[in-house]
């Protein structure tokens, strides 16, 4: 389930969800998810709340220990926005290159302790889903629209929103912005 807090102009809902979908499965994720899409002001208390850092942040991923259900990711409008613009994509392109490391996230992988195994993954999925560079890539190359990746310490377990089930593991894997 795609939950987009305000619509964004040129962003269809049916549209991440499908390619969320796509993501999910080409990853080999079990479950459904859920992606909040929502403004800085929200992600910063998230990233507060869960990771203890008081500012915005562009994806955070929240696994579940539920069988049927894989997690919940969040993330800043705002930064795929300024991210899109600065690497001469649109949104919904960068939207979709957070979506994908989010699930990547939830499958499991940690690019900050696995010797490269998720930005092997991420490009091969990037190049099968016809995206273009994706978050590790950025984070080590000269071009840093968002900054480096970190996963945070477990945190309280708490649904943040009604219509979701974000944080019900209460462990978020997020990355610093700015």
């Amino acid at each position: 389930m795609i939950i987009l807090r305000k619509p964004i102009a040129g962003v269809s809902q049916p549209a991440l969800s499908r390619f969320a979908a796509r993501a999910r499965r080409a990853a080999r994720l079990s479950g459904y998810i859920n992606v909040l899409i929502a403004h800085n002001s929200e992600l910063r208390e998230l990233n507060r709340q869960f990771r203890h850092k008081d500012k915005p942040t562009d994806v955070l991923s929240f696994p579940s220990e539920e069988d049927r259900f894989a997690g919940d990711i969040a993330i800043s409008a705002d930064i795929a926005r300024e991210n899109g613009k600065q690497l001469g994509h649109g949104i919904t392109t960068e939207l979709k290159v957070l979506i994908l490391h989010g699930v990547l996230h939830l499958a499991g992988y940690d690019h900050e302790t696995d010797n490269g195994e998720m930005a092997r993954k991420e490009r091969r999925l990037r190049a099968e889903l016809n995206l273009p560079d994706g978050l590790i890539e950025r984070a080590s190359a000269s071009v840093k629209p968002a900054a480096r990746k970190r996963t945070p310490p477990p945190a309280k377990k708490q649904s943040l929103a009604k219509s979701s089930r974000l944080a019900t593991s209460g462990k978020a894997a997020g990355r610093n912005s700015r």
